[in-house]
């Protein structure tokens, strides 16, 4: 058996970051080893059995192994090296490595960022389970943590917290991804039409002609389109030039009309409406007000 954890203390302070970290740790369980682990705090240990409640979010990353998890959500469930499962606040759960044992790393955290996520759909205990495979950069995120909790240098939280940021996102991402790799065709169209998109802001170039030059279908490809950006492509190539057009604005001297017409808006007067509606200004207004 191999342990390291540590439970850390956030003040008032740091909580207004909108993130805090209290607990970072890793265990490695060998065959036929007793679980849960003695000497955790109060409110952490738990009976595989009776299972728990936090009042805190946890990320567990298991980095070989397997084992079983359950949650008031989620009926038992196996779990394998490569996973990661989140647990969530208020929500019972209980898990445990297999009689073979694994290696898990976990770090705890609560605050509005999180709850923002939750509440906006992005993370739900209803899908706490995600695959993303061995990942050294994640590894070496929660090594990162580890030697920060164990000196906790000043503003340590802040660091955590980034740490914390960064895990979700890459969860998130690296296990979307997985999921889209059966459908790498419809991937590398989506991706050969933003560059084609990034680079014809300035020209006539249509959606409807972008997707011919893809060799589909242009219901097909705005459907692969928001179904891989959650955008559609005409919204995407819109807020690329309103991008465009604030940095024309704040760097040269041209006139609201050139710009326009340089980003090939139909007219002057259809380019400071959308501007508009995407900033709160007009055209002049951003670029008397900076920004």
């Amino acid at each position: 058996m191999n342990k390291n954890f540590k439970y850390l203390v956030a003040n008032d302070h740091d909580r207004l970051w909108g993130l805090t970290v209290s607990t970072v740790g890793y265990e490695e369980i060998g065959p036929g080893e007793e679980y849960p682990t003695k000497g955790h705090a109060d409110g952490y240990s738990f009976d595989v059995k009776r299972g728990r409640v936090l009042d805190e979010y946890q990320l567990q990353y298991i980095v070989d192994g397997k084992g079983t998890f359950h949650s008031a959500s989620v009926a038992p469930t196996e779990v394998h090296s490569g996973d990661m499962f989140m647990l969530y606040p208020g929500e019972w759960h209980s898990y445990c490595p297999s009689e073979d044992g694994w290696k898990c790393y976990w770090i705890g955290f609560k605050g509005h960022n999180v709850d923002d996520r939750v509440k906006a759909g992005f993370l739900s205990p209803d899908k706490p389970i995600y695959y993303i495979g061995y990942n050294s950069e994640v590894v070496h995120m929660f090594e990162s943590a580890l030697k920060i909790s164990e000196s906790e240098p000043v503003y340590s939280q802040q660091t955590l917290a980034g740490i914390v940021n960064w895990l979700i996102g890459m969860m998130y991402s690296l296990e979307k991804s997985e999921s889209l790799k059966d459908s790498s065709e419809d991937q590398n169209i989506v991706n050969r039409a933003r560059k084609i998109i990034r680079e014809n802001l300035e020209t006539t170039l249509s959606i409807q002609e972008i997707a011919a030059s893809l060799g589909v279908s242009y219901s097909k490809f705005r459907r692969i389109f928001k179904e891989y950006t959650n955008l559609s492509p005409a919204y995407y190539q819109m807020d690329l030039k309103l991008q465009r057009a604030k940095d024309l604005l704040a760097t040269t001297n041209r006139s609201v009309k050139d710009i326009a017409y340089q980003l090939d808006f139909s007219t002057p007067d259809y380019f400071s409406t959308k501007f508009k509606q995407k900033t709160g200004k007009t055209p002049s207004e951003f670029r008397d007000g900076g920004n």
